[in-house]
């Protein structure tokens, strides 16, 4: 709880902080946060890492089958994306990546840079260190970390009710156990099974909308008792049940 509560007075004096200056300024050493600072404002044009790191928290406010690439460019797609979460959040939505963007996003992650609704033990419940997948450890822990933005996205449009994730990253071993295909994206470390509420249903409609190219849901074969999400370089959509 005290951690919570300090999170939200440092907000609210970056988002004043952020007002005081202006547009124009940038998120100085002041603002620092623990996961992650960005040190000047963004907009179309831009290009870095930094600009990276904002698509990776931004991906999920996307349109219908859209996935928005994470290469470090702030093109129009971006500042869509921008817009979407400003405008989600109640920010001013002029797609331009500022102090009070930024100051919304460290309200929103954890010093792991995890959204603070989901964490990576709730993404991997098979191996702790996130070997043995069809991916470098480090690649399927870096994929999750995308996907739980993506989630946070979808929980917040949905109400900000609690999604459950019932798998998440599998090895090989732990995904041969739970009968998985042999290309499941769980080997990726990108997929999420959820289960628990809002229906199956909603949540496969839901996810059309948050940057998931793979999902997967009742009258799909075998996933009549969760909604499956992933990125998929080959999109895939299938929830026969739900009207798609």
């Amino acid at each position: 709880m005290f951690r919570r509560v300090s999170r939200l007075l440092l907000s609210f004096v970056m988002l004043m902080a952020g007002a005081a200056v202006g547009v124009g300024a940038t998120a100085g050493a002041a603002h620092a946060d623990s996961c992650y600072t960005w040190n000047r404002t963004l907009s179309q044009g831009s290009s870095g890492s930094d600009v990276t790191q904002l698509q990776i928290r931004v991906a999920g406010w996307v349109t219908s089958g859209e996935r928005l690439s994470y290469d470090g460019q702030y093109g129009a797609r971006t500042a869509a994306a921008v817009k979407k979460f400003q405008a989600a959040y109640g920010l001013g939505a002029d797609g331009v990546a500022g102090p009070a963007t930024f100051s919304k996003i460290y309200a929103l992650q954890d010093a792991d840079c995890t959204p603070v609704h989901f964490t990576y033990a709730e993404l991997n419940k098979c191996n702790s260190d996130w070997s043995g997948g069809a991916v470098s450890a480090a690649t399927a822990k870096s994929n999750a970390l995308k996907t739980m933005w993506k989630l946070e996205a979808m929980r917040h449009a949905l109400g900000d009710v609690p999604l459950t994730i019932s798998s998440g990253f599998r090895s090989r071993a732990c995904n041969s156990a739970v009968g998985g295909s042999s290309t499941s994206r769980h080997l990726y470390g990108d997929a999420a099974d959820l289960t628990g509420s809002p229906s199956f249903c909603r949540l496969a409609q839901q996810a059309r909308t948050h940057g998931f190219s793979e999902i997967l849901g009742p009258g799909y074969p075998d996933h009549n008792d969760h909604t499956h999400v992933a990125l998929d370089p080959s999109p895939y959509w299938s929830a026969p049940n739900c009207g798609f």
